[in-house]
């Protein structure tokens, strides 16, 4: 029987830390960091047509454009689809930080494999969509190193809930590596089975042991994250806040979902005009 239509999530990417180990010649950043992936999503809907079509929806979808450099449609083409008509349900906000990009077009590449048969195609190909899809096509916790091409699964991390926090203001990824100064820092230690113990140990692990290094850069390109960041270490629950790749979205870790959804009241009395959405880290 015909498959009609299926669904796929992309859920917000978050990097608990970022530690920007070194640069190939090419270009590219060499980088060392714990990824894991929030219940708070995008949707890429798929369905059969004559012809490849994208519809961009949802309330984060005004400023995205369904041409041929959105990434939907790319991940489309990438599998060699040209009949399929695709809905972009957009819920996280633009250039954000949170793979929003990449998990969409990770989406599409699950839901095009449902929906067609078709194999997902191979590394170098999913690369060329970029560096954070070949996580992204997993949503699974996991470290990520050289330019994302190498991928190791996690032990299961403690039940935790957390809270996205963004000031709506697009921090371009481009901008925020051109004015890193150091490229070749430190890798992130191992994770050791204690840190594992509970949210709070977990928390208290990664505030001594990791960093993202694109925090100084991000902010010399938009210093109302450095306020952001001051609003979640004062929101009580708050275990542990970062900003989540190259910006502008920061996480809190909270020791449940409840007390992250408190938080997310407590963000929005405060500065109404943000984006906040609170949720829970996925297995």
């Amino acid at each position: 029987m015909a498959i009609e239509a299926v669904s796929e999530a992309a859920p917000a990417k978050l990097n608990l830390c970022l530690h920007v180990t070194g640069r190939r010649v090419d270009g590219y950043h060499l980088l060392d960091s714990l990824v894991v992936f929030a219940d708070i999503a995008d949707r890429v809907f798929a369905s059969p047509a004559r012809g490849l079509s994208l519809v961009v929806a949802g309330p984060e979808g005004a400023g995205l454009r369904a041409d041929d450099d959105n990434l939907v449609l790319r991940a489309a083409r990438c599998m060699g689809i040209t009949d399929a008509a695709l809905v972009l349900d957009k819920q996280l906000p633009i250039a954000s930080g949170v793979g929003g990009g990449s998990a969409d077009a990770a989406a599409t590449l699950r839901a095009l494999v449902r929906l067609t048969g078709r194999p997902l195609p191979d590394l170098p190909e999913v690369l060329r969509l970029g560096a954070d899809v070949p996580v992204c096509l997993a949503s699974r916790p996991a470290r990520m190193t050289g330019i994302g091409d190498h991928l190791a699964p996690l032990p299961p991390l403690p039940s935790m809930g957390c809270l996205l926090v963004n000031p709506r203001l697009p921090v371009p990824t481009p901008q925020v590596f051109a004015a890193l100064d150091r490229h070749g820092n430190g890798p992130l230690p191992d994770l050791p089975e204690t840190a594992l113990a509970s949210a709070a140990t977990f928390a208290d692990w990664l505030a001594a042991n990791s960093r993202n290094d694109l925090v100084r850069p991000a902010r010399t390109v938009a210093p109302v994250l450095a306020d952001v960041q001051a609003a979640l270490d004062s929101t009580p629950g708050c275990l542990f806040s970062r900003m989540s790749g190259s910006g502008g979205t920061h996480f809190g870790l909270f020791a449940t979902p409840e007390s992250a959804a408190a938080a997310a009241t407590h963000i929005r009395e405060a500065h109404p005009y943000w984006w906040t959405a609170a949720g829970r880290i996925l297995d």
